[in-house]
């Protein structure tokens, strides 16, 4: 018997009886069996993959592009439904109001909201200027429909490449879209709206005007927007006369508006500057000659404020008081001041000096402030502490501290009115009032003083006893006559300096003692105009009131001139004549010096914010030095004056016929030989 084939014999173990029927394998091309590399000894034979054909594969990528379509159609059905009510100008031209802040020699302070300039035409402007931005931003903006679909896979593969975001893919016209009608916020759907917003841009604008717009719009650093107010506050000049450095600085800045500020960062600003150069060369519109000969090593700008951010007390301070005189603020405002940069920078410079002291820090001195204004009331400088940014809180304007001595001015001022004289004579002795007794810095007594010397030394004793004679309710009367607005307690130890007041109250009533007697309100704005250049404030010149008989003024004058020629106050001994008042706190938790020459009136505070004790600093210490620190600079290159010279033009500005002058010439005064 013959014997059956083997896959019969399987089959007949199995108990399949029937024979198998062989299928025909039919050869597609892709997978067949003849071995050549078409059949099923291939690849995907082997792993029992079978192939699609031509047929299928266009079939599914139909279907895929359909579905596609139907998903990118809903996609931009769902994102463009609420678009409509994003394109309005008028809401994307809201902004808060911008105020700047000038100084009284023409430096800008500070600049608070948004600015943006007079819009401009780039057709107005130089062709350099509108190429600068296309060139360093969106080399192909005059050739895209509002997305770059090169840009865009360029800047993905050298991100890929890069491992990292080195390089976006944003044309012109979506950073124009976004700024015009979006949030910054950063997603999906914002960068959908953003893509649509772009394409209707350019379907409803030229490209001309598409590229004014986004150089009327794009943000430059510094609270600037628009290539108007990025101009003239950088170069000072019209954009219409931007030179090419120029447009290649500005151009650099929408990368990274902070960092490449010119005013912040010179060098790097200039690195920038010549990367757009170089742009522009290589995008053919200037020549690589051109461009090297342009780059600089650093950019000059426009004269700034060269003070540090101790100014920031005094510009917080005039915005909390512009409302006063304007009402509510909805418009642009240039608020002109009576601050001078120059003695701004000198009064931040020397008090950060006199803390960073190794004195200072051994006597563990924390805090310091320093106001100087003109005699009559002018703000000139004005440092509410030794570091804005750690703490804004203004220790000129907004601390209340015990004043020690400086305090005694309305003592014997109140004293001058009830004819006690600078020549009178009182004796230096142990005195109980109520039970209290007051006792002198070194703990002695000195016998017969006059009053003129009782102020030069500082005497305790003599200033309680003048005050119970004289009267409490006269000294707080006085003091609330000369401006100190804080309540004062009517209590013996008041005569010592034991009520709180602000160094603004006191300074300014100094500053009525310099000018003869005449009424001071500490003041800082000269002018407020609007976006047009309309006057909306303006200080009147106005007589001040006499608060003062101009011969106890003189008298006084006398007496603290003595405090610096030979008492407490020798450390403020300057080059001129010159007056003032040392005061002490119990504990020296307060030391102040508060005085003045003819020009300027000046008052130091030095203590802690917690009224933890320094180490036995006194007003004729620490802030004494760096009062005169202060106004030996300030006075640099000025005409040495007598000071009744202050007063007598206060008397003449007045009206009056300045028949006191002899006796203000005769004062003694603390002139260093």
């Amino acid at each position: 018997m013959a014997q059956r084939p083997f896959k019969r014999q399987q089959a007949v173990r199995k108990g399949n009886t029937a024979p198998r029927k062989r299928k025909k394998r039919v050869n597609t091309g892709n997978g067949g069996g003849n071995g050549n590399g078409n059949g099923g000894s291939g690849i995907f034979a082997k792993l029992g993959v079978m192939i699609p054909g031509p047929e299928a594969i266009i079939r599914f990528a139909v279907i895929l592009g359909i579905w596609g379509l139907v998903i990118g159609g809903g996609i931009v059905a769902y994102y463009g439904y609420g678009l409509p009510g994003k394109i309005n100008f008028e809401v994307a031209s809201e902004r808060k109001p911008s105020i700047r802040v000038i100084s009284v020699d023409g430096a800008v302070l500070a600049a608070y909201g948004d600015r943006y300039g007079n819009p401009v035409e780039v057709g107005d402007l130089p062709d350099y200027v509108g190429q600068a931005f296309v060139s360093i931003e969106d080399r192909r903006f005059y050739d895209h429909f509002g997305i770059d679909v090169l840009g865009i896979l360029r800047a993905t593969w050298v991100n890929l490449r890069s491992g990292g975001i080195a390089e976006g893919g944003s044309t012109i016209t979506q950073q124009l879209a976004k700024n015009l009608f979006l949030s910054p916020e950063r997603s999906f759907g914002r960068k959908i709206e953003e893509v649509l917003l772009a394409i209707w841009l350019e379907f409803k604008f030229n490209k001309q005007q598409i590229l004014s717009l986004y150089l009327n719009r794009i943000y430059f650093g510094a609270g600037m927007y628009g290539i108007d107010a990025a101009s003239r506050h950088y170069f000072d000049t019209d954009p219409r006369r931007l030179n090419l450095y120029e447009a290649a600085v500005l151009a650099g800045l929408p990368k990274a508006p902070s960092r490449y500020n010119p005013l912040v960062d010179p060098r790097d600003s200039a690195k920038r500057a010549n990367v757009v150069l170089e742009a522009m060369a290589s995008n053919g519109v200037i020549s690589s000659a051109r461009a090297e000969r342009a780059k600089q090593p650093t950019v000059r700008t426009a004269r700034q404020v060269k003070s540090g951010p101790g100014v920031r007390y005094f510009t917080d301070w005039i915005l909390d008081r512009v409302r006063d005189y304007v009402g509510y603020v909805d418009e642009d405002l240039l608020i002109q001041t009576t601050l001078d940069s120059r003695l701004q920078e000198m009064a931040e410079f020397n008090l950060e000096r006199a803390l960073e002291s190794p004195r200072a820090r051994e006597k563990h001195v924390g805090q310091a402030a320093l106001l100087a204004m003109t005699p009559d009331g002018a703000v000139r400088a004005m440092v509410g502490g030794r570091n804005y940014f750690e703490s804004q809180y203004n220790r000129v304007t907004q601390a209340r501290r015990q004043p020690g001595s400086v305090f005694k001015l309305f003592v014997y001022l109140a004293a001058l009115d009830k004819g006690i004289g600078s020549n009178d004579w009182m004796r230096d002795i142990a005195i109980s009032v109520n039970g209290w007794e007051p006792r002198n810095f070194d703990r002695k007594h000195h016998g017969t003083l006059s009053i003129r010397d009782a102020v030069a030394t500082s005497n305790n004793s003599i200033a309680v006893q003048v005050a119970m004679e004289v009267g409490l309710d006269a000294v707080i009367k006085k003091a609330h006559d000369m401006g100190v607005s804080s309540p004062l307690g009517r209590e013996p130890s008041l005569a010592l300096g034991t009520s709180e007041v602000s160094m603004l109250d006191m300074t300014g009533a100094y500053a009525i003692v310099a000018n003869g007697g005449f009424s001071v309100f500490p003041h800082a704005i000269r002018k407020i105009t609007g976006r047009g250049g309309e006057v909306i404030y303006e200080r009147s010149e106005e007589f001040p009131g006499r608060l003062m008989n101009p011969l106890h003024a003189g008298e006084m004058n006398n007496m603290l001139a003595a405090v610096i020629a030979k008492g407490t106050g020798r450390n403020a001994i300057i080059d001129r004549p010159a007056a003032g008042k040392t005061g002490t706190t119990s504990d020296s938790r307060d030391a102040w010096f508060i005085g003045y020459t003819a020009e300027l009136v000046a008052g130091v505070w030095m203590g802690n914010d917690d009224g933890s004790p320094m180490d036995e600093v006194t007003g004729g210490d620490l802030p004494a030095k760096l009062w005169h620190d202060f106004m030996l600079h300030a006075h640099q290159n000025l005409p040495v004056r007598s000071l009744g010279k202050a007063a007598l033009a206060r008397s003449k500005k007045a009206g009056e016929d300045g028949s006191w002058r002899d006796f203000t010439s005769g004062f003694t005064t603390g002139n260093k030989k």
